[in-house]
């Protein structure tokens, strides 16, 4: 009899976890989210971007482009406080399709990002950020997920001090938040 409860209760409960994840996979069916295909489109873009990764020299040269944006992903507080001189600042947090139609004139149109991370301050408004977490990663994946392949990221760490950088904030420029 005790064998046979134990089976019972081995089934049942093997049925419970199946059961749960079915319920798990019909939740995440549910909802508006697919990290398989985040994790697809991250593996895309990783060979990409390192092709994409322009020294500052370059950057600067392929920001004269009338035609190019440079696009600060930092929050509305930092951009203030500090950014690259000419850029435009979107939220991470607030990229959808309808945001960044508006900014961007074309999927085509030639964007250069940047980061905390290239900064070696580490004072506000670019206080480093855990390497493997830095702004500049999800920013260039979800920028290519929106369709908008022409993206190239400033590569290495410089000084905002350096005036190669062209570091302004909105203060400097006086304009008050």
């Amino acid at each position: 009899m005790g064998v046979k409860r134990n089976t019972i209760l081995g089934v049942l409960t093997i049925a419970a976890f199946v059961g749960c994840g079915l319920m798990a996979n019909a939740q995440e069916a549910d909802s508006a989210i697919d990290f398989d295909k985040f994790l697809e489109i991250s593996a895309e873009v990783q060979p990409y971007r390192e092709a994409r990764l322009v020294p500052l020299k370059e950057f600067n040269a392929m920001k004269l482009d009338p035609d190019t944006i440079i696009l600060d992903s930092r929050s509305a507080d930092a951009f203030a406080m500090g950014h690259i001189d000419g850029a435009i600042n979107v939220n991470f947090s607030d990229f959808t399709t309808d945001k960044l139609e508006k900014i961007i004139p074309s999927k085509d149109t030639r964007i250069l990002i940047y980061c905390n991370n290239n900064f070696e301050d580490n004072i506000a408004p670019v206080m480093l950020k855990s390497m493997p977490l830095a702004l500049n990663v999800p920013t260039f994946i979800n920028l290519y997920g929106y369709g908008y392949t022409n993206v190239y990221e400033l590569k290495g760490m410089h000084s905002i001090q350096d005036p190669a950088i062209n570091w302004v904030s909105d203060w400097d420029l006086g304009i008050e938040q």
